[in-house]
Order: C-alpha cells, then sequence, then structure tokens
C-alpha cells in the first residue's frame, strides 16, 4: 500500500455530510449494531476485535461509549491500555495483548492497544530501529493468527488536529466535569506532534497485511461516531451470520 500522509488527510467531515442527517442515522446504526451483536452472540462462530487509536484528547472513551451504548454488555469488553506494569514488562510487548483478545460470539474493544509499543515507544527512543522492525513483523502475525481463527479486526485511528487538540486539552482544564481527565503530561507529549505523526504513518504502511487501518476524521464527535458505527455495522453484515435453529443447540454425545 502507499504511505498514508496524515497531513493529506482532512479531520473533518467530507462537506456532503450535514450534522443532524447524520447523527439520524448513527442512531439507526446503533440498532442495527445492537441486533447484529445478539446474533454474533447466539451463532458464536465470529468474534470481533476493535482497535482504537489517537492522539491525546482524539475522543477515544466518547466513541466507545456513544457508538456501543446499545449493545449487550453481556457480549462486549472494553480494554484500556495503560502503561505496562512490571510484571507486564517481564514478558514480551504481545503478551498483556493476547490475553485480551475476544473469544467467539464476543466484541472486545481496545481503548489503544500494542500499537502504543510502536508509537510511543519509538517516539521516546524506547526502543531502537531493529526492535520496532521485529515488532512490526510480530504485529502482522498476531493479527494474521486472530483473522485465521475467526476474528474479524477493525482498526481506527482517529485523527485530530493539532488545533481542535489543544481546544479540548484547554477544555479539561476549565470545564469541571472534564478536569478529571486533565494530565500535564498530555500538553508535553504535544511537543512531539510531528514524531507521532511519523509514527502512526510507518504503523499504517507496515500493519496493514492481515487488517487494515481506517483514518477517521475526528474534529467532529458526530461525524466520527457515525464513521466507526457505520464500518463496524459493515463488518458484521459481511459475516453472513444467522440465529442458530433448534437442533444446532443440542449437544453431540460422543
Amino acid at each position: 500500500m502507499d504511505k498514508i500522509k496524515l497531513h493529506q488527510i482532512d479531520t473533518r467531515a467530507p462537506k456532503k455530510f450535514q450534522k443532524e442527517h447524520t447523527k439520524k442515522e448513527l442512531q439507526e446504526l446503533k440498532f442495527r449494531l445492537e441486533e447484529l451483536q445478539n446474533v454474533l452472540f447466539a451463532e458464536g462462530k465470529h468474534s470481533l476485535l476493535i482497535v482504537i487509536q489517537g492522539m491525546d484528547a482524539s475522543g477515544k472513551d466518547g466513541a466507545v461509549k456513544n457508538v456501543f451504548e446499545a449493545v449487550n454488555p453481556m457480549g462486549c469488553r472494553v480494554i484500556a491500555f495503560k502503561q505496562p506494569t512490571a510484571i507486564e514488562m517481564k514478558h514480551d510487548f504481545l503478551w498483556r495483548i493476547h490475553q485480551q483478545v475476544p473469544e467467539k460470539g464476543m466484541i472486545h474493544i481496545f481503548n489503544r492497544s500494542h500499537y502504543e509499543d510502536v508509537t510511543i515507544q519509538r517516539v521516546h527512543n524506547i526502543i531502537d530501529k531493529k526492535t520496532l522492525q521485529q515488532r512490526f513483523e510480530h504485529i502482522n502475525n498476531f493479527e494474521r493468527l486472530l483473522v485465521q481463527s475467526g476474528t474479524v479486526v477493525l482498526k481506527f485511528y482517529l485523527h485530530i488536529s493539532k488545533e481542535e487538540q489543544l481546544e479540548r486539552l484547554q477544555e479539561r482544564m476549565s470545564d469541571p466535569e472534564k478536569m478529571w481527565k486533565h494530565n500535564d503530561r498530555d500538553m508535553k507529549e504535544r511537543e512531539f506532534w510531528n514524531e507521532y505523526m511519523h509514527a502512526y504513518e510507518d504503523a499504517f504502511l507496515h500493519c496493514s497485511e492481515a487488517a487494515k487501518w481506517h483514518i477517521v476524521p475526528a474534529d467532529q464527535n458526530w461525524y466520527k461516531e457515525y464513521f466507526i458505527a457505520k464500518k463496524t455495522v459493515e463488518a458484521l453484515k459481511g459475516l453472513g451470520m444467522s440465529y442458530p435453529k433448534l437442533n444446532d443447540n443440542i449437544p453431540v454425545v460422543l
């Protein structure tokens, strides 16, 4: 694939999309997602892994909450990957990730993921170039294994502008309902903006073999949520699922 250049991709919705109409479509997609998730859970033949990446304040938490609010909690788990613990650091970088992949019938959502290990660790020179290339290879093999085992992998990068990010970070310091999200380190990380863009672009280029990346314009939450919901519904519809018939539930006695 050609290398994605993030500065060439708009962070706002295409002009043909109108806010109110798109929000109505989003509600319809949520209902459809609820229906499809029920069939996924009942059939138990496939699973769905959704990976959400993005810069600080790009709206990862909001996307998870608002897109999947109608989904049955019994069939969906959200895993937020933070800085690795001391025990996790004693294992390979995919050890903690592999434990959280979805079993058949489930949707798992990664709020940040194994891609932190080829972006933030690269930006801060925690790993060298050789290790970076090795990790790209491991990620491709890992995602290929998931796909071959019946897991659909959807990867979303929430593409926010530097200006919109600053506005949202500042809002966290003034809005009482959002102050809990404030972290002094977020402003410091803005100094590495260009380095992060290059790191993500390389990740898109080298880690799209088993599951391609979707670049989501994220300056407007209503479009970001619509985009994710639409791609998720399309992926589930593509599985051709159906509810098991009565005889399908009769256990086989060996």
